[in-house]
């Protein structure tokens, strides 16, 4: 049953067999760089996150609904363009960087672009193209890091990125608090110090992340035979093999029913009375819980298996939902929340990318990485206007009672139609 996808992935991984000793558990300079990259640009990004909602629903004055349908374009934007990002970076065998470079960096130039938008159209679409460069870098990221890494290392691999890459996290909305309370024009100063910080991120980028990974320098070297060059076409087919159909559809599922961080913050912001100088920190709680577990999930997730791991997340985020909607009001509450909030990142983010990594061709891995991240893109779009619609035309409360259904249902179908693959340890070469 899964024995054909399983060899078919395999033979296409160079170097599959886990080396013995401290070099199999060793995690790549690449992946480490890359990490560096991503926590400077999150500092960046979640700078103007944590203040985002905030400003457009207080200062702007935009209902639920409006923003939602922001929301539902800082996402949907980046779920369109992440198959153009995958389809670039493998053409070529060696453009990962190169089109990741140019995500990053048209990220960075749209920070500035905040301070002269303040009308729903304008800051729009420079949200669109903000979520334009993430979705271009995305995919060529991820496989970057899938290259660099072994099947049996691979959810590690992807643990210490993800840490690294919510240290940034951690430290955006913190940076984003003192700057708001240290100066007058609070907002201008947070889009411009976020400028700053972005293009440094872009700068290491281009320093320290090589350009072609070690895989690619064999084949072109003439160590493997050179793949077909990739199409779109190829990359839509992979959805023929059962296992890479099931892991998009699963993702798909699941992201019908995950509501926007932003709306979590909004719904704990009304239960708790949170003033709104204080409004920017409550992401620090999702993004501690992330970093401390990211990493040890990963390695768990090699040992038991992607899936079930997967799938321990979304429990934690269905119950982050229960306790949303239980009238319990203690003040051990928003840390309850935040700290369910940022297990199911930890056990979902990296997760679902190395478990799709194990059945998709080292010549498509950008591109097949696109196709499952496009799905839960635009699933979690799909989720971030319905619930906004929701919101405002039943209240907050009515809203989640729906996506905990939605979500408990989901993860129900997810489990009984999961990928019946092997842990990563257990892939061998053909």
């Amino acid at each position: 049953m899964y024995v054909a996808d399983s060899r078919a992935a395999a033979s296409a991984e160079p170097a599959a067999r886990p080396p013995a000793g401290r070099r199999g558990t060793a995690i790549a300079p690449t992946v480490l760089a890359l990490g560096s990259v991503s926590l400077i640009t999150d500092v960046s990004s979640e700078m103007v996150t944590a203040v985002l909602p905030l400003y457009l629903v207080a200062g702007l004055g935009l209902s639920p609904l409006g923003f939602g349908l922001l929301d539902g374009v800082y996402n949907g934007f980046s779920a369109l363009v992440r198959l153009v990002g995958g389809h670039f970076a493998d053409r070529g065998g060696g453009r990962h960087k190169t089109v990741a470079l140019f995500g990053y960096g048209l990220s960075a130039l749209c920070k500035p672009l905040l301070l002269l938008a303040a009308t729903l159209p304008t800051i729009g679409m420079v949200l669109a193209a903000d979520r334009t460069g993430k979705g271009l870098r995305t995919a060529p990221r991820d496989a970057l890091i899938s290259l660099s890494s072994t099947p049996a290392t691979r959810g590690r691999a992807f643990g210490v990125h993800r840490a690294m890459d919510t240290t940034g996290a951690l430290l955006g909305p913190l940076a984003a608090f003192l700057i708001l309370r240290a100066t007058t024009d609070g907002y201008d100063a947070v889009f411009t110090v976020s400028f700053c910080v972005a293009a440094l991120g872009v700068l290491v980028l281009l320093l320290f992340v090589p350009r072609r990974h070690k895989a690619a320098q064999e084949t072109a070297k003439g160590s493997h035979p050179a793949p077909p060059r990739p199409t779109f076409r190829s990359a839509l087919a992979l959805l023929r093999r059962r296992e890479v159909r099931r892991t998009t559809v699963c993702a798909l599922l699941l992201g019908l029913a995950t509501v926007s961080d932003s709306f979590i913050y909004l719904l704990l912001q009304r239960r708790l009375g949170v003033p709104d100088q204080w409004f920017a920190l409550l992401p620090l709680g999702t993004a501690a819980a992330f970093l401390l577990l990211a990493a040890p999930l990963g390695r768990l997730a090699d040992r038991v298996g992607s899936w079930r791991v997967f799938l321990a997340g979304h429990a934690a985020l269905l119950a982050a939902y229960g306790l949303l909607l239980s009238p319990w009001h203690g003040s051990a509450l928003p840390y309850a929340v935040l700290a369910l909030h940022g297990c199911f990142y930890a056990a979902t983010d990296g997760v679902l990318m190395a478990a799709a990594s194990t059945a998709i061709p080292q010549e498509l891995r950008s591109s097949g990485l696109a196709v499952v991240q496009t799905g839960q893109a635009l699933a979690r779009f799909v989720c971030s206007i319905g619930f906004g619609a929701a919101w405002t035309a039943w209240g907050d409360r009515t809203a989640l009672g729906a996506a905990t259904v939605a979500l408990a249902a989901g993860a129900a179908v997810a489990y009984a139609f999961r990928p019946e693959a092997p842990t990563p340890a257990e892939v061998v070469p053909a």
